[in-house]
Formats: structure tokens, C-alpha cells, sequence
């Protein structure tokens, strides 16, 4: 499968990267490789582009999308897992890291995973298949103050108590088994004149695909680690797309910055706002 959009702010990262002809570079969520074509068209023989994803299938497709590169190495792994999977690459820092959180592209196009809430397919959306965890699993047999805690907390949804209950009500009847039937509780639940901020279960599934695949526990210290596996001067480009992602990023980066810790009585910083690491900038 080939990668039918256009990378998201691609100008940008590219910019933001700095990338020298020579460097080490990262795509921690390699998707379709609409980013890291862009990366690899400008090294030359003696740089390096690690990709790196969680989804075998995304692979599959960046190898083909990328299949002109020689010095690509693909990883199926997980970008909060970076230190170690550089450490087995024998790489002590690189020049660049780039991160996309959130479901890609190619993951919204393959219809039968269940990251959309359009069609009709098994509740999966997991990102590494060979994982156990599926939106299945939390459907049905997550406990109704979960599902709702998860539904408010990830996804910001309004009716997430209306929700959980109805969807623990229809299970007791027949398990949920396909992503419209969830759609059809979601859209029975919200009062129609309440449906006109986007699709009613756009909110329902982000929570849910969040939290099969943890995508953001682990981000806080998965930036930092990043930042600390970047050589002097190294850049670091985040995409994020909600504000759960956005605040464990940027709080991330403030705490890498160094916070300072004098007495709020001090009329001025004594103590440098010492940083984790000597090369940030």
C-alpha cells in the first residue's frame, strides 16, 4: 500500500530537523514514510535513518516506499523503547528525532484495524498486532467507571458516563463485536441536537485507541529520553494533536530546559536552572 497523503506539516519538520547530509536521524513513528522519504532524499551515502514503528504492516509499506534508500534501517518497536533500540543499533546519539503521535494515515486507510468510526469492522485498533490488548477487550469487559473515566480523560467526551452505561448495557444482551455497533450506542446516547461538533463517536474512539495502545503514560519520559539520546546541538520534532499529547509534551521540554528551584523569596535565579542534560539548547 502505497502513502496517500501528504505528511502532516512536512516543511516544517523538515526544517525544524536541520538535517546534514551525513547525520544520524530517527522517525520514531514511521507510518507510510511521508516523512522519512523527505529525510532520506537528503543524506548521502554515510548518513543514517532509523525508522522505527509498531505496526508490521506500516513497515511492510515504508520498505516499499522507500525501497531506493540503501541507508534506512527499519525497527518494529516502539518509539517510547528509543534508548534501547539505539543501544542494539550501537548508536550512542543521533542528529535528529521526529514523532507523529497518533494513529497514521495508513493506519485510518486499512478500514478492517477499527480506527474508524466510518464502515463496519472488528473493534481491534491496535497499532502492533501482536499485542494482546484490543478495543474489543475494553468494550466489553472493562468496568463501567473505567470506560467512563477513560472516555472523559482521553477523549474529552461530554457524555462519557451516558456512554459507558449504555454500552454496558448492550453487553449484558450480546457482545460488542464491530465498530459500528459501538458507533450506534455512541449515536443513540448523545442527544441529536448535541451532534454537531464533528462525527458524535470521533471522541469516543481516540479515547479508546489511546488507551489499547498507552500512547500517552509513557510520552512524558519518552521525550525526555529523546532529547538525552541527541548529540550536541541535535533536534527533536514533535507533532502532537491533542492536548493531552501537546501538555506531556511541552512539559517534558520545560523540564529538560531546567526548572529552577530558588526560594520564592529570591528577588533573582541563584541556582542556574540547571538542565538534565549539557547539550540542550
Amino acid at each position: 500500500m502505497e502513502f496517500k497523503h501528504k505528511p502532516v506539516m512536512l516543511e516544517e519538520c523538515i526544517h525544524g530537523l536541520n538535517i546534514k547530509k551525513n547525520g544520524i536521524y530517527v522517525d520514531g513513528t514511521l507510518g507510510g514514510a511521508g516523512h522519512s522519504k523527505e529525510i532520506a532524499a537528503k543524506l548521502d551515502g554515510t548518513g543514517k535513518l532509523i525508522g522505527i514503528d509498531r505496526d508490521e504492516e506500516a513497515l511492510k509499506a515504508a520498505k516499499e516506499t522507500l525501497k531506493k534508500y540503501d541507508n534506512v534501517t527499519y525497527i518494529h518497536g516502539n518509539h517510547d523503547n528509543i534508548k534501547f533500540i539505539l543501544e542494539e543499533q550501537n548508536i550512542e546519539a543521533v542528529d535528529g528525532i521526529l514523532l507523529d503521535l497518533g494513529v497514521s494515515s495508513y493506519q485510518l486507510d486499512e478500514r478492517n484495524r477499527g480506527f474508524s468510526y466510518l464502515g463496519e469492522n472488528i473493534l481491534d485498533m491496535r497499532m502492533d498486532k501482536t499485542q494482546e490488548l484490543t478495543a474489543k477487550t475494553v468494550v466489553n469487559k472493562y468496568t463501567e467507571e473505567e470506560l467512563s473515566n477513560i472516555l472523559y480523560t482521553y477523549g474529552e467526551e461530554r457524555f462519557a458516563k451516558q456512554i459507558a452505561k449504555n454500552i454496558c448495557k448492550i453487553r449484558k444482551e450480546k457482545e460488542i463485536e464491530t465498530t459500528k455497533e459501538l458507533v450506534d450506542i455512541i449515536e443513540k446516547t448523545i442527544p441529536k441536537a448535541k451532534q454537531n461538533d464533528g462525527h458524535p463517536a470521533k471522541r469516543t474512539f481516540q479515547a479508546i485507541r489511546i488507551e489499547v495502545n498507552d500512547e500517552i503514560k509513557p510520552l512524558y519520559n519518552t521525550i525526555l529520553d529523546c532529547i538525552n539520546c541527541l548529540k550536541p546541538k541535535g533536534r527533536l520534532c514533535v507533532i502532537t494533536f491533542h492536548s493531552l499529547e501537546d501538555r506531556a509534551v511541552k512539559n517534558a521540554m520545560i523540564e529538560a530546559k531546567g526548572k529552577c528551584t530558588c526560594p520564592p523569596d529570591l528577588p533573582y535565579c541563584v541556582c542556574g536552572a540547571k538542565t538534565l542534560r549539557k547539550n540542550y539548547y
